[in-house]
């Protein structure tokens, strides 16, 4: 047995990295155990393993009474002065014991104990090697899918990106290589679990970080981000020095820098600009280069409203909102965008001017008028070619109609047509 001991304890060092004193004290605690279970049960144990040979000796422990109620652990002063010479009441004598006498059950529970040593040694090692690295980015490759669950080997360990953690649209088959920011590092029933992502802002901003040499030394700060994982990224750059451009940075020469980013994110467009404190020129260069008509600022209640013309709603808007919603979180900004009021306004006032004109006729009253105005009928001209129907078709009762009709034809009959 001392062989297979010193075996285990030489591959455990070598192999795992696992100390002989650590795998000593589990292998003599599981022998412990183990013996309590056994036919020995009530016995009161010491057991050594010599690290170097692995040799292993056992003793069963007494303590001295004057009268024996327990065997296993009690044994009277007369005999223990053979154990022990000069002990006295309440002493602890040992006696040695074969091994071999603790029963087969031992090399079983031994065995058992050396393979969960090994596995809570692997948990804490992957935890010691990782949790210095969450929030930096990891390669590895891709071993198989889980339930959409992608498992990464990392080398050293096995990683989960999530399916809420990846980007839509990408696919990744079994042993390509993949770059993941390691989010955190969570517990589980099988010990902890390396939790990686590609979809988080946090990995684009890692990737800046590494890419930009000016980021890195602070010289270039990131002062506000957002993203929308797979569209668009927005990132909003100062510089605390004046002669570095922090944007230029950014960007690299002929775009080096930030194409290199682009491909490790599959095509996501990125918009990198200038940082401004204040929230209506941050706007503004959000919105480049659109220009926009107004900007009206709501401190109170933490809102912009943007005006811009009809022909760059869309683009200011972005599909299903996306552009609209990141530059919101950009500037931490509620953000209401908006048509131009100038043209809304011509268009009211032309209404009311032909609203107005149609009370010029006699017995059409202002509220007649504000409602024949949407049926086309702007002035007493525009209903030459109008019938009763029209108006029932508009909203006016047969009678509200045919008296509306009546009045206008009045009226032609003594100004005449224009």
């Amino acid at each position: 047995m001392s062989n297979e001991i010193l075996s285990v304890l030489e591959y455990m060092e070598k192999e795992k990295g696992i100390s002989r004193d650590d795998m000593i004290s589990t292998i003599v605690t599981a022998i412990k155990n183990a013996a309590v279970k056994g036919p020995n049960a009530g016995q009161e144990l010491k057991i050594e393993i010599n690290p170097k040979n692995g040799a292993l000796k056992a003793w069963q422990l007494y303590k001295v009474v004057d009268s024996v109620s327990d065997p296993k652990k009690e044994i009277h002063l007369e005999k223990a002065g053979a154990l022990k010479p000069g002990a006295v009441m309440g002493d602890i004598v040992e006696r040695e014991i074969d091994p071999a006498l603790l029963g087969r059950i031992v090399a079983q529970v031994v065995l058992q104990a050396i393979r969960q040593r090994v596995r809570q040694f692997e948990k804490d090692r992957i935890y010691d090697e990782y949790k210095d690295t969450v929030g930096d980015i990891v390669s590895g490759t891709v071993r198989r899918r889980e339930r959409g669950d992608l498992i990464i080997d990392l080398g050293k360990a096995e990683a989960m990106l999530p399916a809420r953690e990846q980007v839509p649209g990408e696919e990744y088959s079994p042993g390509e290589r993949i770059r993941c920011l390691l989010l955190a590092i969570e517990s589980s029933s099988r010990g902890p679990e390396l939790i990686l992502s590609r979809s988080s802002p946090r990995f684009v901003r890692r990737l800046f970080e590494l890419e930009v040499t000016e980021i890195n030394d602070g010289t270039v700060k990131i002062e506000a981000f957002a993203r929308e994982p797979g569209y668009r990224t927005k990132i909003a750059v100062s510089s605390v020095d004046k002669k570095v451009d922090p944007v230029g940075a950014c960007v690299g020469a002929r775009g080096a820098r930030v194409k290199s980013i682009v491909r490790e994110l599959g095509g996501e467009k990125i918009d990198i600009m200038e940082f401004r404190a204040d929230p209506r020129e941050m706007l503004m260069e959000c919105l480049k280069p659109v220009q926009p008509r107004a900007i009206h600022l709501d401190d109170r209640n933490h809102r912009l409203e943007v005006e811009v013309s009809e022909a760059d709603l869309a683009i200011v808007i972005g599909r299903r909102g996306q552009n609209a919603r990141l530059t919101s979180r950009l500037l931490g900004w509620k953000i209401d965008i908006v048509k131009e009021r100038a043209a809304v306004a011509d268009i009211d006032t032309k209404k009311a001017g032909a609203a107005a004109s149609l009370t010029q006729i006699p017995g059409i009253s202002e509220e007649t008028a504000r409602r024949l105005v949407p049926l086309g009928l702007i002035s007493a001209d525009a209903f030459a070619e109008a019938s009763v129907s029209d108006l029932t078709d508009g909203g006016f009762s047969p009678e509200e109609a045919q008296e509306v009709m009546d009045k206008v034809q009045a009226f032609l009959s003594t100004h005449g047509q224009g």
